[in-house]
């Protein structure tokens, strides 16, 4: 049982998640569990910030000497440009989802793509390392998921998107990764969809983005969209017999990289997943 009366005092430090809109995010449940899990004197709130205020929000940590920031659309851009520095990471991708302090600088990372990456090595199976991994969209997501796979050891990586162009530019990301064509869905040893596709008040939520006849038998299927937790595309992978992930273990691995950011001590997985979960 977590105890959450852990009083605040003058000496709580604070961190928030910074979107517009906000106030649906799970990350308030997910950092409090851990926070309180460890007995860390810190509050983790959603502050909604209207859009073009950004980089006033990074101001707005300096001088409210804020612990951490979680990013949201549609801030990642700006808060990206308007931190002290950039990790590698952030810096390909030009955007930012978390804000912590080395000393007094503010650096800014991107977790999303090394949440997933994390997602698959916790799982038995799931290895990046040597695979072909088929990725779905070339959004924001698709962008880091690119860039961290490259990092991870994915032997290849296939985007692929309506438009050419973005797929030509999440490519670029990695030097393993080539613009495809749904004729690579059959070739790839893990499939990822990061595209909007199915998820719950979206504009396609009983749709699939890639056509299930084109799955095989012994590929894995990843949905990085987390409600709902089963999607159109992994039900009917399932229905074939293959494994699959939803995007809860993303959504928890890339906190757990902020709370450690933040905090300099190793998260409780387990426990950040079950808050998740709840």
């Amino acid at each position: 049982m977590i105890d959450f009366r852990r009083p605040i005092t003058g000496a709580t430090r604070v961190a928030a998640v910074i979107g517009d809109p906000v106030r649906h995010s799970r990350s308030p449940a997910i950092h409090n569990a851990g926070f309180a899990f460890l007995d860390l004197d810190w509050r983790y709130v959603a502050l909604p910030v209207p859009s073009g205020r950004g980089a006033d929000a990074v101001a707005a940590m300096r001088l409210l000497d804020l612990g951490g920031l979680s990013v949201t659309m549609p801030h990642k851009a700006a808060v990206a440009g308007a931190v002290d520095r950039l990790t590698p990471a952030a810096a390909a991708l030009g955007v930012c989802n978390c804000v912590y302090r080395d000393g007094e600088h503010l650096v800014g990372d991107n977790t999303d793509g090394d949440g997933f990456v994390r997602s698959l090595q916790a799982t038995p199976g799931w290895s990046p390392v040597d695979a072909v991994v088929a990725v779905v969209g070339a959004g924001g997501a698709a962008r880091s998921i690119v860039e961290a796979l490259g990092r991870a050891g994915a032997a290849r990586i296939v985007v692929l998107n309506r438009t050419e162009p973005a797929a030509v530019d999440a490519a670029r990301l990695a030097p393993q990764a080539v613009v495809g064509t749904a004729d690579d869905i059959g070739r790839a040893d893990i499939v990822v969809n990061t595209t909007s596709v199915g998820m719950a008040g979206g504009p396609a939520p009983d749709a699939s983005p890639v056509d299930p006849e084109r799955l095989r038998d012994g590929q894995r299927v990843a949905d990085i969209v987390y409600s709902p937790a089963q999607t159109p595309l992994l039900a009917a992978a399932a229905e074939r017999g293959l494994p699959v992930m939803g995007g809860l273990p993303m959504l928890v691995h890339q906190a757990v990289a902020q709370f450690e950011h933040w905090t300099g001590v190793p998260a409780p997985l387990d426990v950040m997943l079950a808050a998740a979960s709840g």
